[in-house]
């Protein structure tokens, strides 16, 4: 394969038909803007693997033994892009809840402002998320808790809880991803150590589509978030 200077990871779990979704969406971008794509499953036990494309040297593909978690996923994910001496890498998740087509928009963003990283923004137009049918009780939480990370750390964002980053993989070699949560707050902790290696970070504003979610996972993640702005100002 011709390796080309982005990378386009998908961490997925459990992903099943949701991976197709995001493959067919990746297939039209690519007549567009040229980017490889890494596929890393953390040892689903669905049939997320039925969904893997079926001309593999399009792609590449990673199975991880057993399950490393979000962050210990994004990790594998990100340390291939740094050894394989990639550019760019933009981080999908399998769920399909963030767009990979914002890819384009990204990159250009990130090229115009110079920055070391862009990631979206569900909250700089309200409406955005509303009609993607964020939840109430997200949204509440979501703008008390990017009001305190922005109060802490002097900063302006807008939704610092996002899943969807495209990173200058130059900006992520000074920083020691092992010292970061291999959990579901690894992206919290990363823009931390980003801000205070000075590294800049551009948000745009971006759509998402919400499923049924348990609120208790949000209730243990925002507490575990105000930690890490405790512990890691």
């Amino acid at each position: 394969m011709q390796k080309s200077k982005i990378l386009v990871f998908i961490v997925t779990y459990n992903s099943s038909f949701r991976l197709r979704l995001i493959l067919n969406k990746l297939k039209t971008l690519g007549k567009k803007i040229k980017f490889d794509v890494l596929i890393s499953d953390d040892a689903s036990t669905d049939n997320t693997r039925d969904f893997f494309p079926k001309n593999k040297n399009k792609y590449f593909l990673r199975v991880n033994k057993k399950n490393l978690g979000y962050g210990g996923n994004v990790k594998k994910c990100i340390n291939f892009a740094v050894t394989n001496n990639y550019s760019y890498c933009l981080m999908i998740h399998g769920d399909n809840q963030y767009d990979c087509r914002y890819l384009e928009k990204f990159y250009k963003q990130i090229l115009k402002d110079k920055a070391d990283a862009v990631t979206g923004s569900r909250m700089k137009n309200l409406n955005d998320a509303i009609i993607g049918k964020m939840p109430l009780y997200k949204i509440i939480g979501n703008m008390i808790l990017t009001g305190v990370f922005n109060f802490v750390f002097n900063t302006k964002f807008t939704d610092a809880h996002n899943g969807i980053w495209l990173y200058d993989v130059r900006a992520l070699k000074s920083i020691n991803l092992n010292k970061i949560d291999d959990g579901y707050n690894f992206d919290n902790q990363l823009r931390i150590k980003m801000l205070k290696k000075k590294k800049k970070i551009v948000e745009i504003p971006i759509k998402t589509y919400y499923r049924n979610e348990k609120s208790s996972f949000h209730i243990i993640y925002a507490i575990k978030f105000v930690i890490d702005i405790i512990t890691l100002r």
